[in-house]
């Protein structure tokens, strides 16, 4: 029963501790630019920590050649002034330095070594005691925009003209040609044969009776 209380506890503080682990977050101050006397001056270093969020476990990591540069933490009244004759821990010699965030408040970081301090090197933060939750984005959409369509104007119709209708041609009518009668010549020869054929009719009759 002991072994699995103890296996128990073991767990948690594991668990603990890689929460924590998780939960820090590494700074490398000045990104690549490092820990140096900047060209912009201060600002450069005040704009760097603008847009970062320190909370307490974090840790600084300060890139600089050693005897070149060092780090010392000073007071708000020392930070402003430069003046080292007391710093607020020691002064760290050798880089890379890191320093981990142990409390919160502000804290003021500055090389002490020739005028560097004057010349921009210098490092304000604000340390939070916990992350700080940032706010729900918005995900309302913004209302369509509607944009008013003027009415068109009919354009003016053109008045259609009925066709005209185009006379038709007049068709030359051939006049009727009016026959000639036969003339007188050839009389006999068709009385003759009308008589024929009334004979041979009459015949086909009157044998159509006897048979």
């Amino acid at each position: 029963m002991a072994r699995l209380m103890s296996m128990a506890v073991i767990v948690v503080v594991l668990a603990a501790m890689l929460h924590y682990s998780a939960a820090q977050t590494v700074h490398v101050v000045g990104d690549n630019t490092g820990w140096t006397v900047p060209q912009g001056g201060a600002a450069t270093y005040t704009s760097w920590a603008s847009g970062r969020q320190f909370v307490v476990g974090d840790t600084l990591v300060f890139n600089f050649a050693t005897n070149v540069h060092d780090v010392a933490e000073l007071s708000k009244e020392s930070f402003d002034a430069c003046d080292f004759s007391s710093t607020i821990g020691n002064i760290i010699t050798t880089g890379p330095a890191n320093i981990t965030l142990a409390t919160a408040g502000n804290h003021y970081y500055v090389c002490t070594i020739g005028s560097h301090c004057t010349s921009g090197q210098k490092l304000a933060i604000s340390v939070s005691a916990t992350p700080s939750a940032s706010p729900p984005s918005s995900s309302t959409a913004p209302p369509p925009t509607t944009t008013n369509t003027p009415p068109s104007t009919p354009s003016p119709t053109a008045e259609v003209c009925p066709p005209t209708t185009a006379p038709s041609p007049k068709m030359n009518t051939p006049s009727p040609t009016t026959a000639t009668p036969p003339s007188s010549q050839g009389g006999d020869s068709s009385s003759s044969t009308v008589f024929a054929s009334v004979f041979v009719s009459l015949v086909s009759l009157v044998m159509s009776f006897f048979l």
